[in-house]
């Protein structure tokens, strides 16, 4: 697993296992290949040291002003990619900069000696006994996507919040402060900052590196074509077994056609890839529960897929859809404003989409009601014990509803990205960039929003290097069914597995869970987030129940 960290200025001299020293006194370190341009270092000639790990676009002169100048904050916003800035000064103090979107966590935990950081809550809990956090997991259930604040998934592994300034010093030291803060423009100017902002995400990525990339809807098309502007691109593209036209499958291969450098992978979907069939690699440990747990299978077999084809990173579409597609909290931004006549407009329009009545959608922006807007769907899952607890505080208004998604949905990507890590294929989201989060967001809700054309910031920032049949394009292929015949394959072991460790925490009753299962094989609608969540949750409990734990050696003090 590909991870990094250090410890605090006079604070404990420790190393996990398999570290390699980037910088010593105070140690920082990185842990699994790491490619050069992904952990940069700079030393300015006024003794300031500065690193940059994970995809950053800013070039050698951009790191080298960023270094030494007074404002580390305003001096890499705007910088393309996920990544988290480093830097300690003269004085000996550390300052670290945690990604804007969460795309790259980063952790805390106190040691007796001192304050240790890092990108692995996983790694960091050996540091802290290594018990999961019960109440974290409690409210993972409940809501996988605003688990409990200022906690992690490891009791004692405190996460920096996105965003935020880490200020660590001599004595124990911290202090946390926010550095990102939303901009705010007009749509004309913000359309070739989010065209800037995925076009160099993805460079970052793509440039000089064997790549592969998802090809299905118009988000991962346009990683592909983006990628394919700096090399070779292999383009996967998944597909029912014995389903050869049509569909994704069609634009595809037309776009394998009409893009130089990109050659089209088919990768028919066999039933032993059907969500929960037991994978040929084992479920490596995550942080977290990662989403894509259920689909290892299916997903272990594209990577080692691509792998064998020379591919060292695989591009997804993954947050396009929570940057592009929000539901219609604007309508309360409207409320708010006065905009009466908009405010009906857009009701009666998404009403109309989705074939419900526009009079909910009204009533609740009338009232602020931001929650029935977000996700009315989100209820307590009849199979889950223990208190109700306080509800985490919902978004007042639509730009904190689009951070607050993209942000939860980048942070469980990235369990994602360390199951891909264990067969040695880094995954990358661009679409979870912090500088693409700020310049959709910087647009005003209601402009973002439209019924009548499929995702128009995406479209009018990318469409020039779309083929004209894929700007067009307003649907993907949709495998929610492959949902429930995974279910029905494997409902004995799933039935099995409902009685198992989160049962045993007390955090679960089986009885409900065996009915949902039952329903959802036997083809019944169910409210899939809850459901997937302890599905993934007692997979990922079995995974670091077996994992071995990270080993920390002392150091000396080591020269720079």
């Amino acid at each position: 697993m590909r991870w990094f960290g250090g410890c605090a200025p006079g604070g404990p001299a420790v190393l996990p296992a398999g570290a390699r020293l980037v910088w010593g006194e105070p140690p920082l370190w990185a842990v699994g290949p790491s490619p050069e341009q992904q952990v940069r270092v700079v030393e300015s000639p006024c003794g300031f040291r500065f690193a940059v790990f994970g995809p950053c676009a800013a070039d050698e002169d951009a790191l080298a002003r960023a270094a030494a100048t007074p404002d580390l904050a305003r001096a890499v916003t705007g910088w393309a990619g996920s990544f988290v800035v480093a830097r300690v000064a003269p004085s000996g103090a550390l300052e670290v900069l945690s990604d804007a979107a969460s795309a790259l966590p980063l952790f805390t935990v106190r040691t007796p000696g001192g304050v240790v950081w890092g990108s692995s809550s996983l790694a960091l809990s050996s540091l802290a006994g290594g018990r999961v956090d019960t109440e974290w997991l409690h409210s993972f259930l409940l809501d996988r996507q605003t688990p409990l604040a200022g906690r992690s998934s490891w009791a004692g592994v405190v996460p920096v919040p996105a965003g935020h300034r880490l200020l660590l010093g001599e004595g124990g030291a911290m202090a946390v402060t926010s550095w990102w803060t939303p901009s705010r423009r007009s749509y004309d100017a913000a359309v070739p900052l989010v065209a800037t902002a995925l076009g160099e995400g993805v460079r970052s990525r793509a440039d000089g590196v064997a790549v592969s990339s998802d090809v299905a809807g118009i988000d991962s098309t346009s990683v592909a074509v983006l990628a394919a502007r700096h090399g070779p691109v292999l383009g996967l593209t998944a597909h029912p077994e014995g389903i050869s036209e049509g569909g994704d499958l069609r634009f595809a291969r037309a776009l394998a056609l009409a893009v130089p450098g990109l050659e089209h992978l088919p990768f028919p979907l066999h039933p032993e890839h059907l969500a929960f069939s037991p994978a040929k690699v084992r479920l490596p440990a995550t942080d977290e529960p990662a989403p894509s747990s259920g689909l290892w299978a299916m997903l272990s077999a594209q990577l080692l897929n691509v792998a064998g084809r020379g591919s060292v990173r695989h591009l997804t579409g993954d947050g396009g859809d929570n940057l592009f597609m929000a539901p219609p909290v604007h309508l309360v931004d409207l409320a708010r404003r006065w905009r009466l006549l908009r405010l009906g407009q857009d009701a009666l329009a998404w009403s109309q989409l989705r074939r419900v009545s526009p009079w909910p959608l009204v009533g609740a922006a009338l009232t602020r009601s931001v929650s029935q807007l977000y996700r009315p769907w989100l209820v307590r899952p009849p199979w889950l014990l223990g208190p109700a607890g306080a509800p985490p505080p919902s978004p007042k208004d639509a730009d904190a509803v689009l951070i607050a998604d993209v942000r939860g949905a980048a942070r469980s990507a990235y369990a994602d990205v360390q199951l891909a890590d264990a067969l040695g294929v880094e995954l990358h989201h661009p679409y979870f960039d912090g500088a693409l989060l700020d310049a959709v967001v910087s647009v005003p809700s209601w402009e973002r929003f439209s019924v009548h054309r499929y995702k128009p910031l995406l479209v009018d920032a990318v469409g020039p290097v779309l083929p004209e049949a894929h700007r067009g394009r307003a649907a993907k292929g949709v495998f929610a069914g492959d949902f429930h015949r995974g279910v029905r394959a494997n409902l004995p072991g799933l039935l099995t597995s409902a009685d198992g460790r989160l049962a045993g925490m007390g955090l679960i009753d089986p009885g409900p869970l065996r009915v949902a299962l039952h329903g959802v094989a036997l083809g019944a609608r169910s409210v899939w987030p809850p459901l997937l969540a302890a599905l993934v949750a007692e997979m990922w409990l079995e995974a670091v129940e077996s994992a071995k734990s990270t080993l920390w050696a002392p150091v000396g003090k080591v020269a720079r």
